[in-house]
């Protein structure tokens, strides 16, 4: 694959920007949603498939991080 494909840190929101290459496909809050972003960019991946790829770059934790939105943790 030459695709490079980056999800960043969370952001305030708890959300990560999802890239594939330089193009912006959107802020995910779940695994789900970086399945259908990458589904729109024309990769047909199962979640299994995206949390072990070794083509998509995980920025400030891996595939099973999403954090609630900053000062809504529960204590």
């Amino acid at each position: 694959m030459s695709q490079k494909i980056v999800v960043h840190v969370p952001d305030e929101s708890g959300g990560r920007r999802v890239h594939v290459d330089s193009e912006i496909l959107g802020l995910a809050h779940s695994l789900k949603d970086v399945r259908k972003f990458l589904r729109r960019a024309g990769l047909d991946w199962d979640e299994e498939q995206i949390a072990a790829s070794p083509w998509i770059e995980w920025r400030g934790g891996g595939f099973d991080v999403w954090p609630a939105p900053w000062g809504m943790e529960t204590p």
